[in-house]
Order: C-alpha cells, then sequence, then structure tokens
C-alpha cells in the first residue's frame, strides 16, 4: 500500500492544495518499508490528485482540503484522512494501527467570506469553506 501525506518540515501540512511536498510511504505486512518525500512542482488543487494516482497512493492523508480536491481524489480512487494535524510519521503509524484520528468533514475553512486565492477566484467557486 501507498500512503501519502502532505508535508512539510515532519508536519502535516494544512491545506491540501498548497502543499509544497508529499512524504510517500510504502506500506507492506503493517509495517513502513520505504518513505521519501517528494516535491509537488507547483501543481494545486485537482492536479495533485492526478499527481498522486501516477504514482499509485491508494491513501491521503491532510489537513483541510476543499470540496472540488475531494472529488478529484475520491474519482482517482484515493481514500481521504482529513482534518489531520501533527507529526506526518506518526500519522501514518496510528492509520497503520487503525488508531488514526481524523475529520471525514474536513474543509479548508481558513477562509473569510470574500477571500481571493492567487489564482482570482473565490472559496465559493470551489466549495472550499463553511
Amino acid at each position: 500500500m501507498k500512503i501519502a501525506v502532505t508535508y512539510n518540515a515532519g508536519q502535516i501540512f494544512q491545506h491540501f492544495g498548497h502543499t509544497e511536498q508529499f512524504k510517500i510511504y510504502d506500506v507492506e505486512d503493517g509495517k513502513i518499508v520505504t518513505s521519501g518525500v517528494i516535491d509537488t512542482n507547483g501543481s494545486g488543487h485537482g492536479a495533485l490528485a492526478g499527481l498522486l494516482a501516477a504514482l499509485g497512493v491508494e491513501v491521503l492523508i491532510c489537513g483541510g482540503i476543499g470540496g472540488g480536491a475531494q472529488m478529484a481524489l475520491k474519482e482517482a480512487n484515493i481514500k481521504l484522512f482529513g482534518g489531520v494535524k501533527g507529526e506526518a510519521d506518526k500519522a501514518v503509524e496510528c492509520f497503520i494501527k487503525g488508531e488514526l484520528e481524523f475529520d471525514p468533514n474536513a474543509k479548508c475553512d481558513h477562509h473569510g467570506e470574500g477571500h481571493y486565492h492567487e489564482e482570482g477566484h473565490t472559496c465559493h467557486s470551489h466549495n472550499c469553506g463553511k
């Protein structure tokens, strides 16, 4: 099984669509056998789901995530565990043990009304937020 975690300096990065790195874990027989950090090369939102699918990722652990990205992951058959905070390695270990605490309704809710992303669209246009 391949597990990806949004990653920044050992921690779970809290906005899926803006993550600059993923840490990818290969898990066999309930143990991490390899792991490594990859750059997203500026990909964002839906393109990140394609990147993960191309790598054979089956599970994503992340912090906040917008509705559009959630749909892209679902279409790529990647199981989402959102709303997770803390150390990436520890989160994967907890997932393997079946003890990961996550929010099945995690959304990117750090925006206020009228907030614009750098791409020039509002939060309302991609279903993230309140």
